[in-house]
C-alpha cells in the first residue's frame, strides 16, 4: 500500500527534497497502518487482561497513526481532484495579510 501511494504522488507530482521527506514518511505510516490492522484482525479488537476486557492496544496505536497520517498528507498540501469540493489550506494555516 506504502508503496502505492508512493509511486501515486510521485507520478502525478514534481515533489521538493523536503517534501519527499514527508512523503517518505507518509509512505512508513501507511505500512504501519496496514501491519497494525493486520494485528487487529488476527487478535480482534478486544483483549482479555487481569483488570477484564480491554481494547487491544494496537487499535490505539492505529487511531494515531491515522492521524499522523492525515497530518503527513496535509504537509504535502496535494489538491483534491473533486472540483466541487472546495480546497481549504490545513487548521493552524494562514495566508498572509498585508498591513493597512
Amino acid at each position: 500500500m506504502g508503496r502505492r501511494l508512493w509511486n501515486a504522488v510521485l507520478d502525478e507530482y514534481e515533489l521538493d527534497t523536503h517534501e519527499v521527506a514527508v512523503l517518505r514518511e507518509a509512505v512508513r505510516t501507511v505500512d504501519q497502518i496496514e501491519q497494525l490492522q493486520a494485528v487487529v484482525k488476527d487478535d480482534g479488537p478486544m483483549q482479555n487482561s487481569p483488570q477484564g476486557r480491554r481494547v487491544h492496544p494496537a487499535v490505539s496505536e492505529l487511531r494515531q497513526q491515522r492521524i499522523v497520517l492525515a497530518r503527513l498528507l496535509a504537509a504535502l498540501n496535494i489538491p483534491v481532484e473533486d472540483a466541487s469540493r472546495p480546497v481549504r489550506a490545513p487548521r493552524g494555516v494562514y495566508g498572509i495579510r498585508g498591513t493597512a
